[in-house]
């Protein structure tokens, strides 16, 4: 075994992973994440709005912002993360991080089960890891290097490398890495599992039942090994697909909780409402980001100059005013100014101009017809993303001759379009740079990372040798200096090449009624547990 440097490795390696989130607090409202003074109170069901609804629960398979926001409160992660992204424990008790940074000890902890009375081991943290390396669309970078998982007792589980990970450390949380039972994954079809919708887990809560259009409903778990947590009896989440409605349900108390629900419209007359808490927080954990990805394999986009005037005849400025009211946070770059750590500050938008676009489709030879239409295009969105976006992305490249005809679908339709049978030509998704690039943006632009099938993974299928020794380079490099210099020129190489048009971090409005205490104690946000959620 080799000789355990704990401290001075591991500061190193959170330093490297950690996301500077300032801009991000600076909005913080200060409403979820701080602990009332009060003891608090046992008791009561949250009904808590989800949207879109998700198509499965667990976090394995996807990245989906329901499943991220749902599975958490079911099954754990190793750790999680204060506001400054510094690791605490939680199935994990300790952990220590050889002097090479090639091998890092959990010690877990005793006395945990799983949902269904069997107990928590090792195993089941071997199993999981080397499962979301395979099948988890982040996973599969954050993971990379990962040889083995090897499991000398039942309460102690070493993570092998063959190069270091300056982001692992930082990638265990339930909504990014969810432990799973190998008793019931093993030997099966994981892609499909039925457990993927009725999960089992260590959590706080208890799946009871799924109704697809309508509810899910979770019960505390009262084993929980931390006691006397959670607080609440129980959750049901509902499903509203009407923004309207949303609104209503939250306005009138028959909804407690929810993020990204209302019209961006109603934002102040909420912030005025006597019984309810409009939370502004930009979660660390998630560093929020959306844009419009190219498919690289429809021939007419395949061309520079096509994609650099599509790019100029979008004013993301313009977007952020007309579809987020302003309250986004506009980014020319794949690495949004959240994370500015690595954010490259001279990446600006090709200039907004129309008539210069048209000049060069025209040289293109893509002229415009007797009915004024250069060509055609799809136009899918993802649904976290507004339909508003969609509508201005359309108006926009109409007026240079480019008919954008809009594909509206549920999230599950959505995500077989655009991942599976990669029906689309343009596609405005919600592809969050999450707590450090190599997980959040590495899995669009790294070209190993295209799968077809894989959700939200490499959407454009972009291909370029540099960006792929870059991104490498950058996910095992240790030295923060060289690391985001790995980094900056990176977001130069993808600039220049216009896979996507950066749109950057929309809106992040959490909706709660005052008397939810503790949603979100956390960086993950409402990706947290609620185990702490209590109300007054």
């Amino acid at each position: 075994m080799k000789k355990w440097g704990r401290r001075t490795f591991a500061r190193s390696v959170i330093a490297a992973a950690a996301v500077v989130a300032a801009g991000a607090l600076a909005a913080l409202s200060g409403l979820g994440q701080l602990a009332n003074a009060a003891e608090p109170k046992q008791g009561g069901t949250l009904t808590w709005i989800v949207t879109p609804e998700p198509s499965s629960i667990l976090p394995l398979t996807t990245t989906a912002g329901g499943n991220t926001e749902l599975g958490p409160k079911i099954v754990e992660g190793l750790l999680t993360y204060d506001f400054n992204l510094n690791p605490k424990p939680l199935l994990a008790t300790s952990w220590s991080i050889s002097k090479d940074g090639l091998q890092y000890r959990f010690n877990l902890r005793r006395g945990v089960k799983w949902h269904d009375g069997k107990d928590f081991t090792s195993a089941d943290v071997a199993f999981s890891i080397l499962t979301l390396k395979t099948v988890h669309p982040r996973g599969r970078a954050t993971f990379a290097n990962v040889t083995e998982v090897q499991t000398p007792d039942p309460l102690t589980a070493i993570i092998v490398l063959s190069k270091p990970s300056p982001t692992l450390l930082t990638a265990l949380a339930g909504a990014e890495s969810p432990i799973v039972p190998k008793h019931l994954y093993d030997k099966t079809d994981i892609l499909n599992s039925k457990y993927n919708s009725a999960p089992v887990g260590t959590g706080p809560f208890i799946f009871k039942e799924f109704v697809k259009g309508s509810h899910i409903v979770l019960e505390r778990n009262p084993n929980y090994w931390d006691k006397p947590k959670p607080y609440l009896d129980k959750i049901i989440v509902r499903f509203i697909p009407d923004a309207l409605a949303r609104a209503a349900a939250l306005e009138s108390g028959s909804a407690d909780l929810a993020g990204q629900a209302i019209p961006l419209s109603d934002v102040t007359r909420f912030s005025k409402l006597p019984k309810i808490n409009v939370d502004t927080t930009n979660w660390a954990y998630i560093g929020l980001q959306q844009q419009l990805y190219f498919n690289l394999d429809t021939p007419v986009l395949q061309k520079l100059e096509v994609r650099r005037a599509i790019s100029q005849a979008i004013d993301v400025n313009a977007l952020n005013k007309v579809v987020w009211y302003g309250y986004g946070k506009v980014s020319a770059s794949v690495i949004g100014t959240l994370n500015s750590k690595y954010h490259n500050p001279d990446i600006k938008y090709f200039p907004y101009n129309p008539k210069e676009a048209e000049a060069a489709l025209d040289a293109a030879g893509l002229k415009r017809g007797a009915d004024g239409i250069r060509f055609r295009l799809r136009l899918l969105y993802n649904p976290f993303q507004e339909r508003r976006a969609a509508d201005f992305v359309r108006q926009s490249l109409s007026r240079i001759g480019i008919d954008a005809n809009i594909e509206n679908y549920d999230f599950g339709t959505y995500v077989t379009k655009a991942y599976t049978e990669r029906a689309f030509d343009l596609t405005l998704e919600a592809l969050a740079n999450v707590f450090d690039p190599t997980v959040g943006v590495q899995r669009v632009f790294w070209s190993k990372n295209f799968k077809v099938g894989l959700p939200f993974s490499n959407a454009p299928h972009y291909v370029n040798p540099e960006a792929d020794r870059l991104l490498e380079a950058a996910s095992v490099e240790v030295d923060e200096t060289r690391r985001r210099q790995l980094f900056l020129d990176f977001q130069k190489v993808v600039h220049d090449d216009i896979p996507s048009i950066e749109f950057g971090a929309n809106p992040s409005i959490t909706i709660a009624a005052k008397k939810v205490k503790n949603y979100a104690p956390t960086a993950e946000g409402l990706r947290g547990s609620f185990a702490e959620l209590y109300f007054d």
